[in-house]
């Protein structure tokens, strides 16, 4: 299942996909196109990485560990292996997400334990940057697969001074699934914009009591966040290590909480936990015309609601401007280097070739039906022209690639994650389930993270 935003789908998904091989950037010529780097594990550039720091490292016997929760990874691990037979990777699975990120802080915190590598999701990157946890990758090359990736992941990876703190691996861009069926037999549009979206659940809703268009999770705060994204809202900014901007209750965050609240109030859209039995139940029997997700939704819920094969489409989320099309991300994750390894070259190496070899890249789009993060990928013919049945034949990864390019480069994450999503759950999540002021909620939820961050000594500044 899908993490706080992980775009990870079981593994025994399976839709065919069809993709080909893609160039890209020796790794040699990568690492050697930038200087900087100790054999130490420390993110400042104290001296060049050779060639020959290269050769030698990756031909030093060497075992690297690597936390990760990705299924059958050891496929793509093995390529690497092969190409570096004599660094062998050793795979841990440490937990999914947050159980992941516990053990991790333990492990820091004692100074013994932890990784040479780990599995990290976009948003909980500045949870360990701003302990100095990890290691910028740009003395070691990262730089030069800048290209290789979709411009806003490559956001999502970088610090404030230019810092590179992971490799991309997988994305979820937001969309809409949506039953064709029951859009048809209502007269419903695909709606374009919000408004037309507010407009087709009353409609939808009135013709059928136990059809709601959609159902905004009153615990999915990951789904919440891409809302934010989408709309252009900026809930969090960082300046320094101690400054934080904290808005999850300006202008924008508030037309959000009164537009989807307000639905929620009318009682026109379900508030149903997501992941659930009885949601998917409700998927299956139709209780739901659609289903906000991301890029990693159509191949889990072709998994997970087979009776309606054929029944559902693909479209690009409302807008709020029409003439400004653009999406948010819910999932994704990447591979980072832990600032305290003993072997940071070999790390750095795995870290890129895992991400950006075209064979192991093409594997996690086929093997794991990850969302690619690679460009190449995205405008791959084979890729986007897959047709699966179970959306009655449309090309739904072109969909979700033309969706990616619209996404925000600009949106930053908290660096205390568990805390703002705790208290979003209690506030705002806890209104749409109760079907109270939301708006208000934002306000308590910008109280709670703004006294939390205080007494974390962040300066604060907010809405």
């Amino acid at each position: 299942m899908p993490n706080f935003a992980s775009a990870s789908s079981p593994s025994s998904m399976s839709r065919r996909l069809f993709l080909s091989t893609t160039g890209a950037l020796s790794l040699g010529a990568a690492l050697t196109a930038c200087g900087g780097g100790d054999s130490g594990g420390s993110s400042a550039a104290t001296k060049p990485v050779t060639q020959a720091d290269i050769d030698k490292a990756m031909t030093t016997p060497t075992e690297l560990t690597f936390w990760t929760w990705v299924p059958n990874i050891a496929k793509e691990v093995a390529l690497f292996e092969k190409k570096y037979p004599a660094v062998k990777v050793k795979v841990v699975n440490a937990g999914q997400g947050t159980p992941e990120y516990t053990k991790l802080r333990i492990a820091l915190k004692a100074g013994s334990g932890a990784p040479d590598l780990v599995q990290i999701e976009y948003q909980a990157i500045p949870t360990f940057t701003i302990t100095d946890s990890l290691l910028d990758l740009r003395p070691y090359g990262a730089s030069a697969l800048k290209s290789t990736f979709v411009d806003w992941t490559w956001g999502q990876v970088s610090g404030p001074g230019g810092e590179i703190w992971a490799i991309p691996q997988d994305t979820g861009p937001m969309g809409m699934l949506y039953r064709k069926d029951i859009f048809d037999r209502h007269g419903i549009e695909v709606p374009g914009t919000w408004d037309e979206f507010a407009t087709a659940a009353r409609k939808l809703h009135k013709a059928d009591p136990d059809v709601y268009l959609t159902n905004l999770a009153a615990n999915q705060v990951a789904a919440w966040h891409g809302l934010l994204w989408q709309a252009g809202a900026k809930p969090y900014a960082s300046s320094g290590k101690s400054d934080l901007t904290i808005s999850v209750d300006d202008a924008v965050s508030r037309k959000l909480g009164a537009y989807w609240g307000g639905l929620a109030q009318e009682g026109v859209i379900g508030v149903e936990p997501d992941f659930t039995d009885s949601w998917y139940a409700a998927l299956n029997k139709g209780k739901y015309a659609t289903w906000i997700t991301a890029a990693w939704g159509p191949v889990f819920l072709s998994g997970s609601a087979k009776p309606t094969s054929g029944k559902w489409r693909a479209a690009p989320l409302p807008q709020w401007d029409a003439a400004k099309p653009s999406s948010g991300n819910w999932g994704g994750s990447t591979t980072a280097v832990i600032r305290a390894t003993k072997n940071p070259i070999a790390a750095a190496v795995f870290a890129q070739f895992l991400n950006s070899d075209p064979a192991s890249a093409k594997m996690f789009a086929t093997e794991q039906f990850f969302f690619p993060a690679t460009k190449a990928l995205l405008t791959d013919p084979a890729f986007v022209a897959d047709a699966p049945s179970f959306y009655g034949g449309q090309k739904v990864n072109q969909v979700f690639a033309d969706i990616s390019s619209t996404v925000n480069s600009a949106f930053q994450w908290p660096p205390f994650l568990d805390q703002a999503a705790t208290d979003w759950t209690e506030t705002v999540g806890k209104s749409l389930a109760e079907h109270t002021d939301t708006v208000r909620a934002l306000g308590s939820w910008q109280s709670r993270m703004t006294t939390y961050a205080k007494n974390q000594g962040f300066t604060v500044k907010g809405s």
